[in-house]
C-alpha cells in the first residue's frame, strides 16, 4: 500500500465509528472471525481497544493484520483502522487512488 492510498483511507476512517471493542479477554477466535466477516462486508473498519485489555493497540493490530490478511491503516492510541480489499469486484466499495 502506498502512502497516498494510506492517506486516503485515513481520511475515510475519520468519519466512521468503531464497530468492535477488544476488552480484557483480548483476541479470541470469535472476535477474529467477526472481524474477518466485517472486513469482507465493509472493507474498512475501526476497532477500539479498551483500557482493561492487557495488550497495547499496536501489538493487537499486528496480530489482527496477520490473522485476517488485512492491512493496518493506522493505530492511534487505542484505535485501530484495518483495510482489506473485497475479493469480489461487485462487493468493492472503496476505490483506492493509484
Amino acid at each position: 500500500m502506498t502512502s497516498k492510498q494510506r492517506s486516503y483511507l485515513k481520511g475515510l476512517a475519520m468519519n466512521i465509528d468503531p464497530i468492535f471493542q477488544i476488552g480484557k479477554s483480548s483476541l479470541t477466535p470469535e472476535i477474529t472471525n467477526a472481524i474477518i466477516e466485517a472486513l469482507e462486508a465493509r472493507e474498512l473498519i475501526k476497532i477500539t481497544v479498551l483500557k482493561n485489555c492487557i495488550d497495547d493497540g499496536s501489538s493487537i493490530a499486528a496480530v489482527l493484520s496477520e490473522r485476517t490478511h488485512s492491512e493496518v491503516v493506522q493505530v492511534i492510541g487505542r484505535r485501530i483502522v484495518l483495510y482489506k480489499r473485497a475479493k469480489e469486484e461487485a462487493k468493492r466499495k472503496i476505490e483506492l487512488p493509484k
